[in-house]
């Protein structure tokens, strides 16, 4: 595989690569590790990749997903810590919550009355969404439609 095969794979590929960690929330500070990691990966083995057999896609899915593997197996190694030994700074935890419950209520204020209805009652009073659509009065599979669209717009409120 030429340098520039390498540099196209890699300018079409890395962004979705660097967003599949991020789904799987991963910090973007990681992300941008194992997003590298899975390239270099990827060209130590591109002299064997056959492009007959799979796309590359395949293979940085592959490598993604056991670099990804690797990074949590790491993570969980290093973050067993006893209860004795590990700090917690709850002024802080609770400056982070006040601060996030804010923002949260304020996006939740920006969706349509209907939505935040939902919302709040599937997630608030522990709700199932069957019986959220009852009380509001609307159908099941609308009640999945009007939770899909809030928690995309919640998400996107808040980022």
């Amino acid at each position: 595989m030429t340098q520039s095969e390498k540099d196209v794979i890699y300018k079409e590929y890395n962004r979705k690569v660097f967003y599949y960690f991020i789904g799987k929330r991963i910090s973007e500070e990681d992300a941008e590790d194992l997003t590298a990691n899975v390239f270099l990966k990827f060209y130590d083995k591109s002299e064997s990749f056959d492009p007959s057999k799979a796309s590359p896609s395949t293979l940085i899915y592959r490598i993604a997903h056991n670099t990804l593997i690797d990074f949590w197996r790491v993570r969980k190694q290093h973050s067993e810590l006893d209860e004795d030994i590990a700090y917690k700074d709850e002024t802080l935890d609770n400056i982070l919550t006040e601060e996030t419950l804010t923002e949260l209520g304020h996006a939740l204020m920006r969706l349509e009355e209907r939505a935040r209805a939902l919302v709040v009652l599937v997630y608030y009073d522990n709700k199932t969404l069957k019986e959220a659509a009852e009380i509001l009065k609307i159908s099941y599979s609308n009640s999945k439609i009007i939770m899909k669209k809030a928690l995309s717009e919640l998400k996107d409120f808040l980022s």
